[in-house]
């Protein structure tokens, strides 16, 4: 008989937050002279030296112009790109653009507004650095801006090279600070059953069935579901012409097993998710075991108290978390939402950076920005809220899963972490999802990431 380990049951989870949330209580002094990224608050994108324009570009690490050096420039500052040394971002009118760094127009009062924001305002004036306001059903402008205060004027100094601090004891480490190796699409491995039409099968993403996995080490898990008369079945675009197809509850069943023999251990699940909730929660329904595992944030006082200890989740056996990539608004309008019956909404719990860097061949685009900024949506992958940090998703895989692609992709998967992820969301990833995990040792990265917290 399985016992069922009761879950507390503290506040209901607050709304969710905009990109840009309210001023945090205690102002933060200018950060020390050194290396920077001025980061928007508002995209979440980087200031970027374009042949004497500055725009905000998509974070690429130490490419592209976009680390900056901050100096201190009599009771002002100066913010000097690495790049180019003498040229300073500074203000050309009512654009922002590279000046010299000894020209009137280079240096800024730097404000803190709390939490690591800024104002950067041009001397004696009400004049600062600011993103273009947004025109209808489009993106923020790339050209910076000077202009007047309000949140499209709240920056991050980020640094180049953070301070990171060693990861405290097993029994204090929280479930944001830990990093866990995950497998994108991690059904269409070709071992446990049939995924896509026989052309596609032919570049499965993974080579090791879902016990084989856990077995490995994987503990987080993205799988495509689709709807059919059977229920909720893992295929790739569509379940038509897949040859033994395997049901979502199987690998479920799986996962809530291993759990189970292993009381220590922490499993995620990644829903892209084509189904209608009734469905998703009678496929729930037929693994046995799900609820005493089932971990609810939304129950738990998560979004006001931060995330739990990892002995904490043990101790309350909270050991399976899920999430669906589905929208709360259009589950609202069938009557029936899915976090409802335990699976939460993953744009509400994590930021995740864009899920492509580039084709199966050739060369790769490492920046690393939010999967959720386009003309409709804006949740960069700093965003964060008063007591709360989202989970942060890092994809680090291409459009076609080659064999020996990823093999080598997977070997700089701490590196592309480093430096160009972990300061474009101000936080360490918590999920590393790659194709083929087996090859590269990206197992590596991640008992590199695990060994030291993000500030």
């Amino acid at each position: 008989m399985r016992l069922r380990t009761p879950h507390a049951l503290l506040a209901t989870t607050a709304a969710l937050a905009a990109a840009v949330v309210a001023p945090q209580p205690a102002a933060a002094a200018v950060p020390a002279p050194g290396a920077y990224y001025v980061q928007s608050v508002t995209t979440g994108l980087n200031a970027a030296d374009s042949g004497g324009a500055v725009e905000q570009h998509r974070p690429r690490g130490n490419e592209d112009r976009q680390q900056w050096q901050l100096k201190p420039s009599g009771s002002a500052y100066l913010l000097e790109n690495t790049d180019a040394p003498g040229s300073c971002l500074g203000r050309g009118g009512e654009q922002a653009a590279t000046v010299a760094c000894t020209g009137p127009d280079a240096p800024w009062e730097i404000t803190p507004l709390g939490a690591d924001r800024y104002t950067l305002k041009a001397p004696g004036t009400t004049r600062h650095l600011t993103v273009a306001p947004k025109p209808s059903g489009a993106n923020y402008p790339a050209r910076l801006a000077v202009g007047g205060a309000g949140d499209l004027a709240a920056w991050y100094l980020t640094p180049v090279n953070p301070a990171t601090a060693p990861m405290p004891p097993q029994d204090r480490r929280t479930l944001d600070q830990v990093t866990f190796l995950t497998t994108h699409n991690a059904y269409a491995n070709g071992a446990d059953g049939g995924f896509a039409p026989p052309f596609v099968n032919l570049a499965p993403n993974q080579t090791r069935g879902i016990t084989r996995q856990l077995t490995d080490g994987v503990r987080g898990f993205m799988l495509d579901i689709h709807q059919t008369p059977d229920g909720a079945i893992l295929c790739h675009n569509s379940c038509t012409l897949v040859s033994r197809p395997v049901a979502l509850w199987v690998d479920l069943q799986r996962m809530v097993d291993f759990l189970e023999a292993h009381p220590d251990q922490f499993v995620t699940v990644f829903l892209e998710d084509y189904v209608d909730p009734g469905v998703l929660r009678a496929e729930l329904a037929r693994v046995d075991g799900l609820a005493d595992v089932l971990y609810r944030p939304d129950l738990t006082g998560v979004r006001q108290n931060g995330w739990p200890t990892m002995a904490e989740l043990t101790a309350a056996n909270d050991r399976l978390l899920i999430f669906t990539d589905h929208s709360r608004s259009s589950d609202q309008a069938a009557g029936l939402t899915r976090d409802s019956f335990g699976v939460m909404y993953q744009r509400e719990w994590t930021v995740e950076n864009y899920w492509s860097m580039g084709s199966g061949i050739g060369s790769s685009d490492w920046s690393c920005y939010s999967r959720w900024y386009d003309a409709g949506t804006n949740i960069p992958l700093t965003r964060t809220e008063p007591g709360f940090r989202p989970l942060f998703v890092m994809n680090h895989f291409r459009d076609v899963p080659l064999t020996t692609t990823a093999g080598t992709d997977n070997g700089k998967l701490a590196d592309r972490a480093r430096r160009f992820c972990e300061p474009a969301a101000r936080k360490k990833p918590t999920f590393l999802a790659v194709d083929h995990y087996d090859r590269g040792d990206p197992a590596s990265a991640v008992a590199t990431l695990n060994s030291y917290t993000y500030p």
